[in-house]
């Protein structure tokens, strides 16, 4: 319900699913679940101005004050092994220059914050940061609260600015600034969750390059969509369990039980959640994505429409795996409410998307669009 798109939880929207009937239900009857996601949200709203304020300065400072811009692009596309992501040296100033205007900068911020992966997992980092230091019975300060918050919010960010370079069907004009962005963007998230100590920066360090595996299959399939199989794109999906799995582990300071299980709940929920993303463009840009689970399931099936309800089951064995995570919680964890109704959330949001491209008969669009892609990419 922290969607960018707020009609996508509109009363007639959520009349429209059976999960989106049940979250009325807990509205209505002002359930555990309800009310204790309602609070996050409510908080997160107001936090969500504060983080950005924070993310906006440390970044301007970054940009400002490196040295030697030239080898931190460098020392960033070595690591993730993607010349694309590369900005050429004789743009950095120009780029630089126009990104030290604070409001140019904010503009950009801005356009990569706007994501349903940034917007519905803030309020849940949150909620099991809480909860994970109240079961735990350990003391960490508003200041470090928010350095580990913000720091994996940041990291799931970056994926947005290196997602639109990639796939280059987003912000076209903006392209070379999220290019000297992002190694910043980076090394402020490894700053902030440094915080938490040596194992939740390890922790993110072994999930990040899972996370960059999985970029990089992504990349490889873009090139030759005609090679994508079940496995492959199970190696793709890691971009998403790998970082959000990781930030749901690293709010429990990476401290058992808890950190198995939050990244259990959290990387299965992304990966559900990864499957709505793709009807969602699917329907926004005007041709099933390359790589993705329709994609796959068109090109085995050749049935656009027998594909997207097979994406649509894919969520929901996703989901289900998430929901595993549930029942593995100790009793005396208070969130667990929160949490069933958070995967309420999910299953309507990819419900939701679903029932759109029936409603606009898109089927039929989107079978002619993927003869022609496929035809291109050979």
């Amino acid at each position: 319900m922290s969607a960018k798109e707020s009609k996508i939880f509109s009363k007639v929207s959520l009349l429209s699913t059976r999960s989106g009937k049940r979250i009325i239900k807990q509205v209505l009857l002002q359930e555990k679940g309800y009310k204790q996601y309602h609070k996050y949200k409510v908080e997160s709203e107001k936090e969500f101005s504060e983080f950005t304020k924070r993310f906006l300065l440390s970044l301007h400072e970054k940009l400002i004050s490196d040295a030697n811009p030239k080898a931190t692009m460098k020392k960033f596309v070595d690591e993730n092994e993607a010349n694309e992501l590369a900005l050429d040296d004789s743009k950095i100033e120009t780029v630089r220059e126009r990104l030290s205007k604070p409001d140019v900068l904010a503009d950009r911020v801005q356009r990569i914050l706007n994501s349903n992966f940034v917007k519905m997992t803030y309020p849940v980092l949150t909620a099991l940061i809480d909860s994970a230091t109240d079961f735990n019975k350990e003391t960490i300060s508003k200041e470090v609260r928010n350095s580990i918050v913000d720091g994996h919010v940041i990291a799931i960010d970056l994926s947005e600015p290196m997602d639109r370079i990639m796939d280059a069907d987003e912000d076209i004009e903006f392209l070379d600034d999220y290019k000297l962005m992002n190694p910043y963007i980076l090394e402020i998230a490894r700053q902030k969750i440094s915080v938490g100590g040596d194992a939740v920066l390890k922790a993110f360090e072994d999930g990040f390059k899972d996370a960059r595996i999985g970029q990089y299959i992504d990349a490889r399939l873009k090139l030759k969509p005609e090679s994508i199989s079940d496995e492959n794109m199970i190696g793709c999906y890691k971009k998403y369990r790998a970082v959000m799995g990781t930030a749901g582990r690293n709010m429990a300071l990476n401290l058992p039980p808890l950190n198995d299980i939050f990244h259990l709940g959290m990387a299965k929920a992304a990966e559900c959640v990864g499957c709505g993303n793709e009807m969602e463009d699917a329907i926004v840009n005007g041709g099933i994505k390359i790589p993705s689970w329709p994609l796959y399931y068109a090109i085995v099936t050749k049935n656009v429409k027998k594909a997207f309800e097979l994406t649509l089951d894919k969520s929901e064995i996703y989901l289900e795996e998430a929901k595993i995570a549930l029942d593995m919680l100790p009793d005396e964890l208070s969130i667990k409410p929160f949490l069933k109704f958070l995967f309420l959330t999910v299953s309507h949001y990819n419900h939701y998307w679903f029932n759109v491209m029936k409603r606009r008969d898109l089927f039929p669009y989107f079978q002619k669009n993927l003869s022609i892609t496929m035809k291109n990419s050979k």
